[in-house]
């Protein structure tokens, strides 16, 4: 089968782009053919042993999309976004990459008569703004109070509608806020529950803009691909017409992730984070959700880490080769 990755330079692409390398398969079908797309040229690993392609492409331009599907790809992974704190601070930016260049996708697969493939579609938390419970159920509304948030949220309802007409069979996948992210930091407001880990955690300083009583959603890069990796192979019967999933995570304050940190690796990580507050930042984040009870994806066979621990070692062991600095 042909599997198409978009925003495949990304991080989550990259890691799930290895993991079908490495494992040769997706929803559990083998992949012989593999095609990258990002705005920047994506890696393909040597030990894909099936055709290959990597493509530098941007979504939100005219004609990208019927191009990247020319191959008619039985499983499409759309991942390609700007962020969180990008899509506030630039209004049609925004809107043209993470909505039209989203509406493109989806319209260039409904020309082609007969095709019908699966399309995981990256979703965000941002969707749901406050007031909300302190857990949120599967029942609860949209109701996004950011740009990003609107932006993924028309998104999730095109998937819907679209898999309703039978133009194409999608799974909308609701991340959790990802963590540990390797790398450097990006523009995402949520970069810094990342930040105050993965940099102590390699021995350097780190800044945390919002009091440690700041509650969110978790879940680590490996959890990320597994949900990708389920949702390819998903019975969508089983969803119905409701077709957006929030995944399962780990519901933790930035206290919670601190005193993790300190059990791993100890008070001299503990020390590298600097306390500088950013009332922008904290107005983001104080809206996001706290805590889910993502009933249907369990049902469905989805999966997370348990604890705040898990993650972190989860970085630990893929990352630092299960070596700590201190």
């Amino acid at each position: 089968m042909h599997l198409l990755i978009i925003g495949a330079a990304g991080m989550i692409g990259r890691k799930l782009a290895d993991n079908v390398c490495g494992k040769g398969t997706i929803g559990g079908r083998t992949v012989t053919r593999l095609t990258l797309a990002d705005v920047s040229e994506p890696k393909v690993a040597t030990n894909f042993k099936g055709e290959r392609h990597s493509i530098v492409a941007d979504l939100s331009s005219s004609g990208t999309a019927e191009r990247l599907i020319e191959g008619r790809p039985d499983v499409i992974v759309h991942l390609a976004a700007i962020v969180s704190g990008e899509a506030e601070a630039n209004f049609d930016k925004g809107y043209a990459i993470n909505l039209d260049g989203t509406r493109s996708l989806l319209d260039a697969i409904r020309a082609i008569d007969g095709y019908v493939p699966r399309l995981v579609y990256a979703s965000s938390l941002a969707v749901f703004g406050a007031p909300f419970p302190e857990q949120i159920g599967d029942e609860f509304h949209l109701t996004p109070l950011t740009s990003y948030g609107t932006q993924k949220a028309i998104g999730e309802l095109l998937l819907d509608d679209y898999s309703r007409r039978g133009f194409l069979d999608g799974v909308g996948i609701r991340f959790p806020t990802i963590c540990i992210r390797p790398g450097k930091p990006n523009a995402a407001a949520s970069g810094f529950f990342s930040g105050i880990l993965r940099e102590p955690l390699n021995g350097l300083p780190a800044i945390l803009p919002v009091p440690d009583t700041i509650r969110h959603w978790h879940a680590s890069p490996r959890a990320a691909v597994g949900f990708i990796d389920h949702a390819a192979g998903l019975d969508t019967r089983l969803m119905g017409h409701r077709r957006n999933l929030t995944m399962p995570g780990v519901s933790a304050t930035v206290g919670d992730q601190i005193a993790a940190l300190r059990d791993i690796a100890g008070e001299k990580a503990v020390a590298l984070i600097r306390r500088e507050p950013d009332e922008t930042i904290h107005r983001i984040v104080s809206g996001w959700a706290r805590d889910f009870e993502a009933a249907r994806a369990r049902d469905l066979g989805f999966n997370a880490e348990t604890s705040f621990h898990e993650i972190i070692q989860v970085y630990v062991d893929e990352e630092l080769g299960g070596r700590l600095p201190f």
